[in-house]
C-alpha cells in the first residue's frame, strides 16, 4: 500500500486543501523530521555507538549515569484512531464578526472540521488507520478505521457533507461507542462539551477504562469564555431554534464567568486525573497555529 499523493487532493474541495496546508506547514516547521507523536511508542534504551544519530540520545539518562544511551522506538503499524466530532446544534455557534474587518469567524463545527481533517491527513500520511464518528444526540455518520489512501477522501467527504444541528446528548452516545470500539486505540474527541459535567466525565471514564488513549479537544468560541456582551442581547437556543430570550448581559456576566470557569476547570482537572489529554481550542486562534502548537508539544513529550 502506497502513501497518497497530496497534490491529488486539490480537486476534492476546500477542506482537503486546508488540511494539507495545516499539516505540511507543521511538518516543515519541525524540519520534516519523522513525526513520532501518534504511532510510535518508546521501547527501550541501548548503548550509543558511533554512527548513531545524536538526536536519539537520552540526555536525562546521560545526566544520571554519565553514559550515552539511545532511545529505541517500536512502531505500532496497526494503530487505530477514531475521530469523534460533535455535530450538535451548539457547535454551529460562530461568535460575532470582527469590528475592524467585518470578517465572520468560523463556527465551532467548522473549526472542528478543519482540525479533524488535518489529523486524519497526518495520521493517514503515517499509514495509521483512521475512523470517523459524527454525532449529535444520535449517530449521524460512522466510518470504520482504514489506512488506505482513498479513505482520507471518504473522511473529508463525510465532514464536508455534515451540518451542525440537533440536541446534545454526548454521554449516552459515548457509552455506546465504548462498547462498539473494542480494539484498543486512540480516540480523538472534538466537542464544546456542553452537557452535564458528571455524566460527561463518567462516559469519558468508560472510554478510558476500555484501554483507549483519549485526546479531548475542547472547542470554544471566545464569547463563551469571556462573555463580553454589554448591551441588551437576544440569545437563542441553537438546538431549539424557537427558544429565544432577551437579557441584559451585564447582570449575568459575573455569575456566568464564575460558573463557566468552574465547569471548565472541573472538566480539565478530572480529565487529566484519568490521563486524558485535554486541550482547549479557541475559534479565534488560527487552526494551523493552535493545532501545530499542540502537536509540537505532544511530539516533545513522546
Amino acid at each position: 500500500m502506497g502513501r497518497f499523493d497530496p497534490t491529488a487532493l486539490a480537486r476534492f474541495g476546500r477542506l482537503a486543501l486546508v488540511a494539507r496546508t495545516v499539516v505540511e506547514g507543521f511538518l516543515s516547521g519541525v524540519h520534516k523530521s519523522p513525526y513520532k507523536g501518534f504511532s510510535v511508542e518508546f521501547a527501550e534504551h541501548r548503548q550509543y555507538y558511533p554512527g548513531d544519530e545524536i538526536r536519539h540520545i537520552d540526555w536525562r539518562v546521560f545526566g544520571k549515569t554519565d553514559r550515552y544511551y539511545i532511545k529505541e522506538y517500536e512502531e505500532e503499524t496497526n494503530l487505530q484512531a477514531h475521530l469523534l466530532v460533535d455535530a450538535s446544534g451548539s457547535m454551529g455557534y460562530r461568535g460575532t464578526p470582527d469590528r475592524a474587518s467585518g470578517q465572520i469567524p468560523m463556527s465551532k463545527f467548522e473549526y472542528a472540521q478543519v482540525v479533524a481533517a488535518s489529523l486524519a491527513y497526518l495520521m493517514l500520511h503515517q499509514l495509521d488507520a483512521v475512523g470517523l464518528v459524527l454525532h449529535d444526540h444520535r449517530l449521524r455518520h460512522f466510518l470504520r478505521p482504514h489506512s488506505s489512501s482513498k479513505h482520507l477522501l471518504r473522511v473529508l467527504s463525510a465532514l464536508e457533507a455534515t451540518q451542525p444541528g440537533g440536541e446534545t446528548a454526548l454521554a449516552p452516545l459515548w457509552h455506546n461507542l465504548a462498547g462498539q470500539i473494542r480494539r484498543r486505540g486512540m480516540i480523538v474527541i472534538l466537542s464544546d462539551c456542553f452537557e452535564e459535567i458528571d455524566p460527561l466525565l463518567y462516559a469519558l471514564r468508560h472510554l478510558r477504562h476500555r484501554g483507549h488513549e483519549i485526546l479531548l479537544f475542547h472547542v470554544l468560541a471566545p464569547e463563551e469564555i469571556e462573555f463580553p456582551f454589554s448591551q441588551w442581547t437576544q440569545f437563542r437556543n441553537l438546538e431549539n431554534m424557537g427558544e429565544k430570550q432577551l437579557v441584559d448581559p451585564r447582570q449575568l456576566r459575573q455569575e456566568y464567568r464564575k460558573n463557566f470557569a468552574a465547569f471548565r476547570e472541573k472538566l480539565q482537572t478530572r480529565a487529566r486525573d484519568m490521563r486524558i489529554d485535554y486541550h482547549l481550542l479557541r475559534t479565534d486562534e488560527p487552526v494551523d497555529k493552535a493545532l501545530g502548537a499542540y502537536l509540537t508539544n505532544r511530539m516533545q513529550r513522546t
